[in-house]
């Protein structure tokens, strides 16, 4: 949920009862430490923070000049001086300054995606009594959290939205629907697995808890909630018919990640060899985001989004999280 919400929808998910999450990945110590301050100025219940912990990438001089190259027919299209694309990642993994930052708030519950931090890290954040939760796309990915120190594992289905948490392996023939590696991981692992992916509505809450899910991960059933701060562009998108055809694509951060298809996707990809190792992917598809959101266009927008978007509801998160727990007591 980088980049489309902030402290405000993890409070009222934390106030509704549920276990609200406030997405690190893309914020700086200083915008971090801010974050934290304000949703507990919103909530005094338990939250969740969640972190990136990939492994920073070596430049490739040679395959930025050929994602540069790919794209610079846009770029001349839209006015831009492709020369003039910056350098360097925009996702920082998490590392000590933001584990000095976080030491001061113990949050109740940390989570990674991409795997885990280094040990001596993890050991850092599980001193102050915080519980480890991380994404596994495969069962061998739920089996290594579960042998480095994971309190909980997420399950992330095939459907879901967003960047794909796989880490031990690049293959995506590997990749599963929720409801094929939810029973299966409950079954290999002795610790509680929580289902993520294509959950929207009761009926998904109820499959997942079904299957043995000891909880369920929502992102795309928040997405246009009242607290929310997806855009404009990107709610239409979300409420209309381009919403039933999503693809996971590497064109926008160098990952595979699943949203809705738009006209970048189309055109070169969805998924591209040229896209530089992620996060670097993400400076070259920046300037032209901005360039096309101001003239109204999500050509170039990533529009993360899971497989299912048919209830979507624009509502107070706090109204949402309720109905959520109801379906999962019924």
């Amino acid at each position: 949920m980088a980049g489309v919400q902030n402290h405000r929808l993890a409070a009222a998910v934390c106030q509704a009862g549920g276990l609200g999450s406030l997405p690190a990945a893309m914020l700086s110590a200083d915008a971090l430490h801010a974050e934290l301050i304000a949703l507990q100025d919103l909530t005094n219940r338990p939250f969740n923070v969640n972190f990136f912990c990939h492994a920073a990438p070596q430049p490739d001089a040679e395959r930025e000049a050929r994602w540069r190259e790919a794209l610079a027919p846009y770029y001349k299209a839209w006015g831009l001086d492709a020369s003039a694309i910056p350098n360097g990642p925009v996702r920082v993994p998490f590392g000590t300054e933001t584990a000095d930052v976080l030491e001061a708030f113990r949050p109740a519950v940390v989570s990674f995606h991409f795997g885990l931090p280094a040990p001596e890290l993890l050991a850092r954040v599980k001193s102050w009594g915080s519980l480890i939760l991380s994404s596994a796309t495969t069962v061998q990915e739920g089996l290594w959290l579960q042998a480095h120190g994971a309190d909980a594992v997420i399950a992330q289905g095939l459907e879901a939205g967003g960047h794909r948490g796989m880490f031990l392996s690049e293959d995506l023939s590997t990749q599963m629907g929720t409801l094929a590696l939810l029973p299966q991981m409950v079954q290999a692992l002795k610790l509680p697995v929580i289902a993520a992916g294509g959950i929207v509505s009761a009926p998904g809450i109820q499959a997942a808890r079904a299957l043995g899910a000891a909880g369920v991960q929502m992102g795309t059933a928040y997405l246009c909630s009242d607290e929310a701060q997806t855009s404009a562009l990107h709610r239409t998108a979300l409420l209309s018919g381009a919403a039933q055809h999503t693809a996971l694509t590497n064109l926008f951060t160098g990952r595979p990640a699943r949203g809705i298809v738009n006209r970048v996707m189309r055109e070169l990809g969805p998924l591209s060899p040229l896209a530089p190792a992620f996060p670097l992917a993400t400076a070259g598809m920046a300037p032209l985001r901005a360039a096309a959101e101001a003239q109204g266009s999500s050509d170039f927008t990533p529009l993360w989004a899971g497989q299912n978007t048919a209830h979507i509801q624009a509502r107070p998160a706090g109204d949402i999280t309720q109905s959520f727990i109801t379906a999962w007591r019924s």
